[in-house]
């Protein structure tokens, strides 16, 4: 340690002691903002001679997590401030990135076991320490995130590196939470595919990126033959992209209370979305709504027998709400 530290020049009692104090706050205002977690070379910057760092690790005020790098004030570090530390052990160039930084982004749960970071190629710290996964790569600044504050590979570049380490569902699962969370951004995936040439990545993630991509091709087109095919088997007027509940339908008929969700790719683009489909259509349905759900098959294949099964659904969803009414209307007569 004693290499990586100076020695505090000699300054007066009253003067030591403020400037004491005021490395303090600033050891204080770093730690908090890195989930409690500092690196020697960090307190070096801050003023800290070896001797004031021994003597702080000595009264317990600091704890080795790593070499060089310590928890301040106590040993509860929270997994975001071992993260931090992780990064910390491998200097400022490194990047907490796979499946920890999967789990910081929120794209899947914490894993157990040893805390993935990638630091550049070269000179950047030991091959291996306690509790660390080190990789070693190419770091394009666009690669480069924060988040909580804390350096991490960008979604795009976590999401590459997570399919060299899982098996093809989990990263399947992984691209679903982050299009769910609104994170997926297709062109950042595919400039990280294009810097990644010979990487294991490749293969799973083009495909990932070759079904996403016909999903955004054919959701505009299935619209607008849903229009044609109104007009073609002359269905009632309907209003299009309005919200009920809350949440924007494709379709609705108001007076019927039916509602017809275009679903433009049969397999859905992600089981998460599958699944809140499903569960918005209950909502709707607890509410006195109706949904059906039509694709680019059914208008192939069934267009007919759709069209007379949306007159269906039409005809006795108002003959049910009339009803209703009536009945309602009874109860408020008895009452008043």
């Amino acid at each position: 340690m004693a290499g990586n530290l100076r020695h505090a020049p000699g300054v007066g009692a009253r003067g030591a002691r403020e400037t004491g104090t005021e490395r303090e706050r600033a050891m204080a205002k770093l730690a908090t903002a890195q989930h409690g977690v500092v690196a020697l070379r960090q307190l070096a910057a801050l003023g800290f001679g070896v001797r004031a760092v021994e003597r702080r690790i000595r009264d317990g005020r600091l704890h080795r997590l790593h070499r060089d790098v310590y928890a301040v004030g106590h040993t509860r570090v929270s997994r975001r401030g071992r993260w931090w530390a992780a990064v910390l052990a491998y200097g400022d160039e490194a990047l907490l990135s796979h499946r920890s930084a999967a789990a910081l982004w929120g794209l899947v749960r914490p894993p157990a076991g040893a805390i993935d970071v990638t630091a550049p190629m070269g000179r950047q710290g030991p091959s291996r320490r306690s509790g660390i996964w080190i990789h070693r790569g190419r770091l394009h600044p666009e690669d480069r995130a924060e988040h909580h504050g804390i350096p991490v590979t960008s979604v795009a570049r976590t999401l590459f590196d997570y399919a060299e380490v899982l098996d093809f569902r989990r990263l399947e699962k992984a691209w679903e939470e982050a299009d769910r969370l609104k994170q997926l951004r297709l062109g950042e995936v595919e400039r990280v595919c294009e810097r990644g040439y010979g990487r294991r990545a490749l293969k799973p993630t083009r495909r990932l990126l070759a079904e996403a991509r016909a999903v955004v091709r054919t959701r505009s087109p299935l619209e607008d033959r849903f229009q044609d095919f109104c007009r073609f088997y002359d269905l009632p007027p309907h209003s299009t992209n309005v919200e009920v509940l809350g949440k924007e339908v494709d379709v609705l008929w108001p007076a019927a209370r039916l509602i017809v969700e275009l679903d433009s790719w049969e397999f859905h683009s992600h089981r998460a979305a599958f699944q809140r489909d499903r569960a918005r259509d209950t909502r709707l349905l607890v509410a006195g709504y109706r949904t059906a759900r039509v694709t680019h098959d059914r208008l192939d294949r069934e267009a007919a027998a759709l069209a007379s099964e949306i007159r269906e659904l039409l005809r006795a969803q108002v003959v049910i709400t009339s009803e209703s009414r009536k009945r309602q209307g009874g109860v408020k007569h008895r009452q008043s």
